[in-house]
């Protein structure tokens, strides 16, 4: 396992909020060549007992939602587990905040994906003042050794920052107010944030500078346009979780196809 940090973190500022792809059908060739090895991934994972974990953070409206589903799409629902991270219960916030994840984590050929994670103890906890500054400070070396055991434990993690424009937020916010089956997803609580959109600003470049790690680094994903981030995340997540995996199909069992072949051919339908 590497160990120590990268050399540089990446930043707000350096992603390339322009990038696009030229169109339609480009779009759906690219999702579906990553869909189909994101599914070749998991089945290495299945047949190899390997465990990986995708965070997803992002401003509202990033696109945070629009990855999950089209991760899950081609893949087997009882291998891929997806936690919606949101406020901790009354319970949760009883214990260490780190306990809920503990809780969650993928088991043995599985993958765990986090829409919204621990890392929301340096965002969301921290611009709001929901825990006490010197709580927030010390969770970047907690985050940091928490995530270290679980590399060393075989974990393979992918880290992906979803990033946006206020511009682009702000006419996504007046799009989920016109489309009644998505309202569901704007809430007064999304608004209370864009309005501090300058602290978490500070917040975010806080986190990538401080928690980007060898063994957990992280990835600033643009995605102002939602094809472009989508197709661009999915490469990031089968780039890291399939490194160094063997990819290979089984080969046939010949017990198993002299089985098959004694049973003589199917009649007709």
């Amino acid at each position: 396992m590497k160990s120590g940090r990268k050399r540089k973190a990446p930043r707000l500022a350096d992603a390339d909020l322009t990038q696009r792809l030229p169109g339609k059908k480009a779009y759906e060739r690219e999702l579906a060549k990553l869909q189909l090895r994101l599914l070749e991934i998991q089945q290495a994972y299945m047949r190899q007992h390997r465990r990986g974990i995708v965070v997803l953070e992002g401003w509202d409206t990033a696109g945070k939602g629009g990855i999950v589903r089209r991760i899950g799409a081609r893949l087997d629902p009882r291998y891929l587990d997806v936690w919606p991270i949101a406020a901790p219960s009354a319970d949760d916030q009883g214990r260490h905040y780190l306990y809920r994840f503990w809780a969650r984590l993928p088991a043995r050929g599985s993958i765990a994906l986090f829409d919204r994670s621990w890392y929301g103890r340096v965002l969301v906890e921290r611009v709001e003042s929901l825990v006490l500054e010197d709580e927030w400070r010390r969770a970047y070396g907690e985050i940091n050794a928490f995530e270290r055991m679980l590399a060393d434990d075989g974990v393979r993690l992918v880290k992906l920052f979803l990033h946006i424009t206020p511009e682009e937020q702000l006419r996504r916010f007046q799009e989920r107010l016109s489309v009644p089956y998505k309202r569901w997803k704007l809430t007064l609580d999304d608004l209370r944030n864009r309005a501090r959109w300058s602290e978490y600003e500070v917040a975010i470049d806080d986190m990538l500078a401080l928690t980007h790690t060898a063994w957990a680094p992280w990835h600033v994903v643009p995605a102002e346009h939602k094809w472009y981030g989508r197709v661009h995340a999915l490469k990031i997540i089968a780039n890291t979780l399939g490194e160094g995996v063997d990819l290979r199909s089984p080969p046939e069992d010949p017990r198993i196809a002299a089985a098959i072949r004694a049973m003589g051919r199917p009649g007709p339908q």
